[in-house]
């Protein structure tokens, strides 16, 4: 209990560390713009992780329904499944929060002998990453099918356009301009 009051006085800080050690995964020129960046027009990748980390910081704070707990990873998860991330990479972030509230309440967790409420919040965050793992797997699965359907549309588009191109070659002229044609015949079993 004491750990969860000196978490809810210590958000602002446990939040600001979180979402800069989110910015440092990505490549420096776009965690520059990210971290510069504070118009959430301008900037709603920046912003949907930051409402997204905090909305979760409340959740395990309160003690997270799963619903709202995956609500909030899918909104983070959604954006890192499309970039250049490994899925380890993905889900990353929410190993992440572990570092950033033992940085900041480190001196309080010596003082107040709080390791065995840590522990609890720790083992909150891993069940949170498990849950994280099947979102990103779920996103990455409806990316490759959109793929999937693309390859497939596009190869029926290129296969509708051959057969047109077929049917035209099928009119040729002879020697004396005469035209002559080529019935097309579909091949049966």
């Amino acid at each position: 209990m004491k750990l969860k009051n000196l978490l809810s006085a210590k958000k602002a800080a446990v939040l600001n560390r979180w979402y800069e050690a989110i910015l440092n995964t990505y490549p420096s020129d776009t965690s520059g713009f990210l971290k510069q960046q504070k118009n959430p027009f301008l900037n709603p990748v920046g912003c949907t992780i930051f409402q997204g980390i905090e909305n979760l910081y409340n959740e395990i704070l309160t003690g997270g329904q799963k619903e709202r707990v995956s609500q909030f990873l899918d909104n983070i998860i959604r954006i890192r499944a499309v970039q250049e991330f490994t899925p380890s990479q993905c889900i990353s972030f929410v190993f992440l929060l572990k570092k950033a509230v033992r940085e900041e309440i480190k001196e309080e967790l010596i003082e107040q002998h709080l390791y065995n409420e840590l522990l609890e919040l720790e083992l909150k965050i891993d069940d949170i990453s498990l849950l994280a793992f099947d979102i990103f797997m779920k996103c990455r699965e409806k990316l490759y099918q959109i793929k999937a359907n693309e390859l497939q549309s596009w190869t029926f588009r290129r296969l509708q356009k051959a057969d047109e191109i077929y049917k035209k070659e099928c009119v040729y002229e002879d020697i004396h301009n005469q035209i002559i044609q080529f019935e097309r015949k579909e091949v049966t079993k």
